[in-house]
């Protein structure tokens, strides 16, 4: 979540909508294998999860020691056929020291800003794709296209059912603001923290009655 841990408590709409969309987004099914790289204890790991089973894709798991980034992660994903990998963006000079990824390999990156000097590395001979979203909607609320080697790479367009508004400080739609998110991903609040739930989790002023 932003800002300080703590608990947040997201929904069975929200992590079957994240699943969904990833089955058709990251290509996802019979055949493809995706690494569970992220802890358990991270929300990441959700993505990976369920994504993965509920599309019939495998889950390749291996243990701690060959997940640490560099050759050890490499070797991982070249041996054991991985398809799909999801990393943020810092660990990936490490990956390039150990031997890199294989070409073929769909690459996410999430978690933070992804340099275009690193995509302009990575996007060649792989499908590279730039993924956004706080814990509060459920991990990953947009997703880019396949990114080229040229630019800043952007966030993407929200997934299905997920809506996203550049709103100013009175929940006007502006060109510079604040980036809102609505929609299924959207969690319940925050554990044992009604206050800040209700600070940080505002009603949707576009959408229907009661969402936010």
């Amino acid at each position: 979540s932003t800002g300080v841990p703590k608990g947040v408590v997201v929904t069975h709409r929200g992590v079957t909508n994240l699943a969904t969309a990833q089955q058709t987004l990251l290509g996802l099914g019979p055949g493809k294998r995706r690494l569970q790289f992220a802890s358990v204890s991270f929300d990441a790991s959700m993505s990976e999860l369920w994504s993965t089973l509920l599309s019939g894709a495998t889950l390749v798991v291996a243990d701690g020691s060959r997940l640490v980034p560099g050759r050890a992660l490499a070797e991982l994903v070249e041996s054991r056929g991985v398809t799909h990998v999801t990393l943020p963006p810092s660990l990936l000079s490490a990956v390039e020291t150990g031997g890199g990824l294989p070409d073929g390999v769909t690459l996410v990156v999430a978690g933070e800003a992804c340099p275009p000097a690193m995509v302009a590395r990575w996007s060649r001979n792989r499908v590279m794709l730039n993924a956004y979203g706080p814990t509060e909607t459920t991990v990953a609320a947009t997703v880019s296209e396949p990114l080229g080697a040229e630019g800043t790479p952007p966030i993407g367009r929200p997934i299905p059912h997920v809506r996203a508004y550049v709103l100013d400080d009175l929940l006007r739609e502006a060109e510079t603001g604040e980036l809102y998110l609505a929609g299924a991903g959207v969690a319940r609040g925050y554990a044992g923290r009604p206050a800040l739930t209700a600070q940080r989790f505002v009603a949707d002023p576009f959408g229907p009655p009661g969402e936010r």
